[in-house]
C-alpha cells in the first residue's frame, strides 16, 4: 500500500457571526451553544482528536476568544471542584496540550475559502483535514475517522457526502459522481456550489468535512467570488479536480445541521435521547409533549 502523508492538522472555521441564533450569539459565539452539555466545537474537536488528528487551528473573528478559553486550563474551577471532591473528569476534553491550538483572525467575512486560506501559513506544505462544527456528525467511528482511513487508502483530496432528496440540493455543494470504488468511496468529476434542482448533478452533498492536499492554497490564492458573492472552497477544489485524486466518502452515521434552529433542536433531542443517565426521561417528557 502505497504511504501517504499523515493527516495531522485540522482547520476550523469559527469566525462566523451566528445571527441565525441571535440574540443568544450576540454575546457568546454559537459555536458554543450546547448540545445537550457539550458545546457544537467539543464534538467537532472530539471528532479530530479521535482521527489523530493533533494540531488544531480555529480560523476566529472578533468576539471568538472564548473558544479557545473553553480549552484552557481554568485554575479557578479545578481547585474549587478538587475541594468538594467533584468528579473532574469531566473537563478532560476541554484541556489542550500546550501548543496544539493555534488561531488566526479572518478580518472580513469572504467565504469559507477566504476563512481556509487564512491558515495557509500555519498548513504549510501538509495535507490537512476541515471540519465544520456547525455540522454536527455522529458516528461509530466518527465521520473524520472514517475520512482518515479512506484517505490512507487512496490518497489525494477528500470530501465527506450525504445523500438528500432532489429539491434540496440548492442549498448545498453538490458532487458529479464518477467510478465508485466501493459502497462507501466514490471518485469525483466534479463539484458545483448551491445548483439549481434541475441542473445538479447528483443529490450527493458535500456536509462539511474535507481532507486536502495544501495545493488548494495556491488555489485560493486567486479565487474569485461565487455564490452569495463570497470566496467559496467549492470553486477552488472544483478547479483542482483533475489536477490531484478527488474522492468522496459517504459518511455512515448522523447528521445533524445545527447552523438551523429546527436542526439545532434536533440534534439535542436525538442526542438526549442516546443518553444512558437520561434517554429514558427525555422520551417521556417528548411523549407527554406530544400528546398535548
Amino acid at each position: 500500500m502505497t504511504q501517504h502523508k499523515p493527516i495531522k492538522k485540522a482547520v476550523f472555521p469559527v469566525a462566523g457571526l451566528g445571527t441565525r441564533f441571535l440574540p443568544a450569539t450576540k454575546a457568546i459565539p454559537k459555536e458554543l451553544l450546547p448540545i445537550v452539555d457539550r458545546p457544537l466545537i467539543q464534538y467537532a474537536v472530539d471528532e479530530a482528536r479521535e482521527a489523530g488528528i493533533e494540531q488544531i487551528i480555529f480560523v476566529t473573528g472578533r468576539g471568538k476568544t472564548a473558544i479557545v478559553e473553553h480549552f484552557d486550563v481554568a485554575y479557578e474551577l479545578e481547585s474549587t471542584m478538587e475541594e468538594r471532591g467533584k468528579d473532574m473528569s469531566v473537563l478532560d476534553p476541554t484541556r489542550a496540550t500546550p501548543g496544539d491550538i493555534i488561531t488566526v483572525r479572518q478580518q472580513v467575512p469572504l467565504g469559507l475559502g477566504h476563512a481556509i486560506w487564512c491558515a495557509r501559513a500555519i498548513v504549510g506544505n501538509d495535507p490537512f483535514a476541515i471540519l465544520l462544527p456547525d455540522e454536527l456528525m455522529v458516528g461509530e467511528p466518527g465521520c473524520m475517522k472514517q475520512m482518515v482511513e479512506a484517505y490512507n487508502e487512496v490518497g489525494g483530496n477528500l470530501i465527506s457526502v450525504l445523500e438528500v432528496p432532489q429539491d434540496e440540493v440548492s442549498s448545498y455543494g453538490v458532487i458529479a459522481p464518477g467510478a465508485e470504488i466501493s459502497d462507501a468511496l466514490t471518485e469525483v468529476t466534479g463539484l458545483v456550489e448551491k445548483p439549481p434542482v434541475a441542473e445538479a448533478p447528483s443529490n450527493k452533498i458535500i456536509s462539511g468535512r474535507y481532507i486536502l492536499q495544501p495545493e488548494v492554497m495556491r488555489t485560493l490564492e486567486t479565487q474569485g467570488k461565487g455564490a452569495g458573492g463570497e470566496i467559496q472552497l467549492t470553486d477552488a477544489m472544483a478547479r483542482m479536480i483533475g489536477n490531484q485524486p478527488f474522492h468522496a466518502v459517504t459518511f455512515a452515521g448522523n447528521r445533524y445541521d445545527c447552523g438551523s434552529k429546527t436542526g439545532f433542536v434536533e440534534a439535542t433531542l436525538a442526542l438526549a435521547l442516546e443518553r444512558d443517565d437520561m434517554g429514558s426521561e427525555v422520551r417521556a417528557i417528548a411523549e407527554r409533549l406530544l400528546a398535548k
